[in-house]
C-alpha cells in the first residue's frame, strides 16, 4: 500500500489538486491523506466554488491544517510505512515555500512537509507563481538541496491537449513520476 499526503496551500491551481486527488482516489493500492489550509480553502472558493470538504472527501484520511498533534507531524508516523511514504504539496504557495525553507513551520501541511525532509522521503512541490523573485528562486534551491523536487506548474502541450482535464491529467503523470508511482496518464513518446 502506497501512502501518499497531499498538502493543498493557497496559490492558485485548485483544478490541479482536484485532478490530482480525483486520480489518486482511483489507483488500487494508494491511501490518500489530506491537509487543505485555511487559504487554499479560500483559493477554492473561488476557483471551484467549492470548501475544503471537497477535496477531503477524495481522500482516504483527512487532517486539520491546524491540527499540528496530527500524526502527520510526526516522524514516527511517517516511518511506519517509510518506504511506501511521499508528499505532494500541489499547489504550493510562495508563503508555504518559504517556510520550508526557513524551517519555521506554522501549520499541519508545513510541519509534514518538513518532517518529510528530515526523513529523506519524497516531498514534490508544485510551486505556483510567476514571475518569480530572485527570494522565491533561493527558497527552491535550498530546499531542492535539502531534497525536495520543485516541480512547478508548467503545462506541456506536446501530447496535443483539447481540454483543461487533458492538461491537468497531463501534469499530475508527472508530479507521479516524481514519487515513482505507476499510471498510464501518457509520456513524450520523442519525434516521429
Amino acid at each position: 500500500m502506497r501512502h501518499i499526503l497531499v498538502g493543498v496551500s493557497g496559490a492558485s491551481g485548485m483544478p490541479l489538486a482536484v485532478r490530482l486527488l480525483t486520480l489518486l482516489q482511483g489507483m488500487p493500492n494508494v491511501s490518500t491523506h489530506c491537509i487543505v489550509t485555511d487559504g487554499a480553502a479560500k483559493v477554492l472558493r473561488e476557483e471551484c466554488h467549492a470548501g475544503p470538504e471537497y477535496l477531503t472527501s477524495l481522500a482516504d484520511y483527512a487532517y486539520a491544517a491546524d491540527d499540528l498533534a496530527a500524526g502527520p507531524s510526526s516522524g514516527s508516523w511517517w516511518r511506519r510505512n517509510s518506504n511506501h511514504c511521499a508528499m505532494l504539496l500541489v499547489p504550493c504557495s510562495m508563503g508555504t515555500l518559504g517556510a520550508l525553507a526557513s524551517g519555521a513551520t506554522r501549520n499541519l501541511v508545513q510541519r509534514a512537509a518538513d518532517v518529510a525532509l528530515k526523513e529523506g522521503l519524497p516531498l514534490v512541490l508544485v510551486t505556483r507563481e510567476s514571475p518569480l523573485s530572485a527570494i522565491h528562486l533561493r527558497n527552491m534551491l535550498t530546499l531542492r538541496q535539502a531534497g525536495a523536487v520543485i516541480m512547478p506548474f508548467s503545462p506541456g502541450f506536446y501530447l496535443h491537449p483539447q481540454t483543461l482535464d487533458e492538461v491537468l491529467t497531463h501534469a499530475c503523470g508527472r508530479i507521479f513520476d516524481q514519487i515513482g508511482l505507476a499510471h498510464d496518464l501518457g509520456r513524450w513518446q520523442g519525434v516521429s
